[in-house]
């Protein structure tokens, strides 16, 4: 059986404006019921272990999915949810890939995670996939190829467009926009129009540009690890 890390943000305060953030709900569930229903191991970690936040917002109704309704009626993954391994715990090569849902907290914590950057580099060493949706591209900003070059570097990417951040109104709350961090760290960033999906693979790198991507950045994945 294939074996899929997800790794989920911790942090739960929106910069200084007062206001709770966390994982988006749909980029976490989205992709949890495609690798469920592709018979995949799931296991779940984040830097804090026990349970992510999880952004309000996404709760909201508008912002629900048949994923997401699906896992509100889902015991055994809401179980599992609460209780995510501690990220430093957890060992690499145990995994045949590792997927990263989104929401505002991976810019704060993921992205900086020393953790999270060994997994990262870990993983492609070993020439196994990397996928990150959304604000999860964070997770690329500082782990280095074998050369020194950021992981990105030369390569095709994608996540979330700064016209998208402007949309929600933090653009000067995020500590760093996804879409400049990765052009600046040489990647060949491209997007489609905002909120809708899309997805990007090159080499071991998987990104998903919004929530709508979600789904197909893990299928995805499934490609990538031989299973679609």
């Amino acid at each position: 059986m294939k074996k899929i890390l997800m790794v989920l943000t911790s942090h739960d305060q929106l910069g200084n404006t007062g206001e709770k953030t966390g994982f988006w709900l749909e980029e976490f569930a989205a992709p949890y019921y495609v690798f469920k229903d592709a018979g995949i191991s799931i296991t779940l970690a984040s830097p804090l272990g026990g349970q992510p936040p999880l952004d309000p917002k996404s709760d909201e109704p508008g912002s629900q999915t048949e994923a997401t309704d699906r896992f509100k009626k889902d015991l055994a993954a809401q179980a599992q949810l609460a209780s995510t391994h501690r990220l430093d715990s957890i060992v690499p090569d145990t995994f045949d890939a590792v997927f990263y849902p989104g929401g505002h907290g991976p810019l704060w914590d993921l992205a900086e995670d020393k953790s999270s950057i060994t997994l990262i580099q870990s993983m492609l060493s070993a020439g196994k996939p990397v996928a990150a949706v959304c604000h999860a591209p964070a997770v690329l900003r500082h782990p280095k190829a074998a050369d020194g070059q950021s992981v990105v570097q030369g390569k095709a990417v994608t996540g979330f467009t700064n016209t998208e951040e402007a949309a929600v109104g933090l653009t000067t709350v995020v500590p760093f926009l996804v879409e400049d961090m990765l052009t600046k760290n040489g990647g060949s960033y491209s997007k489609a129009a905002d909120w809708q999906p899309y997805v990007v693979k090159d080499g071991l790198l998987i990104t998903g540009q919004n929530p709508a991507s979600s789904a197909p950045a893990a299928a995805a994945l499934l490609k990538a690890i031989g299973l679609a």
